[in-house]
């Protein structure tokens, strides 16, 4: 049962009735997987699914974005299904959304409220959490006036707790409020996490991000590549809150990767926004590994729609690697596609780890663009140096002699002045 439900609402919502649309602009087909995706969605929220309808929308109107006449029919039909909730499968305005609401007598909720549920049940911690409730308030704020009091105020989940207040202007104040101190919460935590950031950029360590469709494999992967134990499950945004591992490379290199949320057509832009902190770690990443699932028929528009999210964020000019996940279960015209749209792409199964060793060569050849080289002679007596520039730098190599150990390795620029007397020569890789 889902428990995104407002206890003001007469009933519990468990059957959802939904309504896809298929534009004039859209592509053939585009419609029926946009609905598809509503459909993993809605489950995502455990609602019984009673009835799904695509509808062909020539021009949207003010008051449905439907013609009244269909609107009123599949508000019928949905009451038929015996659905207490009407789902669809676009962006309402809050007019439009009162309308419906007026018409079935029940409960009618967007793609939007729908991912917003879904973002508020899965977010952990502190960050994801305020973000979430920053979102759903700004959501609500224009939906005050809807036949039924909006579900945000009744949640109490995370920031947003109690019951709102009955009159009008009380309730936009309150939302306000919220909004305001959601804000000031926000920005000290992420002024926290970039305190955080900056203490781990005094030691150089190249870092990358992995981004993507959502259920592409981005955790599975992250797992496989660094041993970690990252939450990867085989649902729509089974995790929220960004993850960062360290991957040891040949040479002694490493590399920072962080596990990012998954991108989704038609995400909020309010979560855009919201998620932008979260998703900082993408803007500042020395290069991206965009993951996309191989075996997917939508595979086209998912590359789209993450390199359309990168490009909001003022990501896209960034280098990127792009992986095609989840080979082992691929056929051989599923592998023609994939390389037809992104010809340099590399091709694994982080499930099996077939593949991961190109992917790791790739970053090797990024990060070598950036490392400095020196040469060092440390003596015996100095011993503790070559422990401390393994925990903050990156040896390549090390050969012992007579007068002490030699070393090639990367100095952290902090640490440029304490190792300066042990400087045999310096090198600069080539390019």
């Amino acid at each position: 049962m889902a428990d995104f439900l407002d206890s003001t609402r007469p009933a519990k919502l468990e059957r959802a009735f939904l309504v896809g649309v298929q534009t004039a602009q859209m592509a053939d087909g585009e419609g029926a997987e946009l609905l598809n995706e509503l459909t993993e969605l809605v489950e995502n929220l455990r609602l019984a699914i009673t009835a799904r309808v695509l509808v062909q929308l020539r021009a949207p109107t003010p008051a449905y974005l439907l013609g009244s006449g269909k609107a009123k029919e599949l508000c019928e039909q949905a009451k038929t299904e015996g659905a207490d909730v009407i789902v669809v499968d676009e962006a309402l305005s809050p007019a439009q959304q009162r309308n419906w609401e007026e018409l079935f007598g029940g409960a009618v909720i967007d793609r939007q409220e729908v991912i917003l549920e879904i973002f508020a049940d899965r977010a952990h911690t502190r960050e994801a959490i305020l973000q979430v409730a920053l979102a759903r308030m700004e959501y609500s704020l224009p939906r005050l006036t809807r036949a039924w009091t909006h579900l945000s105020r009744q949640r109490g989940k995370g920031a947003m707790g109690g019951e709102g207040e009955t009159q009008l202007e009380n309730d936009r104040r309150a939302v306000r409020d919220r909004i305001t101190r959601l804000k000031e919460e926000l920005a000290k935590v992420v002024s926290q996490r970039g305190v955080q950031r900056t203490r781990r950029q005094r030691v150089p360590i190249p870092t990358c991000a992995i981004v993507g469709y959502t259920n592409a494999g981005k955790s599975t992967l992250l797992n496989a590549l660094t041993g970690s134990t990252v939450l990867a499950e085989d649902k729509l945004f089974a995790t929220l809150d960004p993850t960062t591992r360290q991957l040891a490379l040949p040479g002694n290199h490493k590399l920072l990767i962080t596990d990012t949320v998954g991108f989704i057509r038609r995400l909020p832009h309010g979560l855009v926004e919201a998620f932008k902190a979260t998703l900082e770690e993408v803007v500042v990443a020395g290069f991206l590994i965009h993951v996309l699932d191989v075996t997917s028929p939508n595979v086209e528009q998912h590359h789209a729609t993450t390199l359309g999210v990168l490009g909001e964020l003022g990501a896209a000019g960034k280098t990127i690697v792009t992986v095609f996940n989840k080979t082992d279960a691929a056929n051989a015209a599923q592998l023609r596609r994939a390389r037809q749209l992104v010809p340099d792409g590399l091709f694994l199964s982080a499930h099996t780890k077939a593949g991961l060793d190109r992917l790791e060569v790739r970053c090797l050849e990024l990060i070598a663009d950036t490392d400095n080289l020196t040469v060092l002679l440390i003596p015996p007596a100095r011993y503790d140096l070559i422990a401390r520039l393994h925990a903050s730098g990156h040896i390549h190599e090390e050969t012992h002699e007579d007068a002490g150990v030699r070393l090639k390795a990367r100095v952290p620029p902090a640490s440029a002045a304490l190792f300066a007397p042990f400087v045999v020569r310096s090198k600069r890789r080539k390019r």
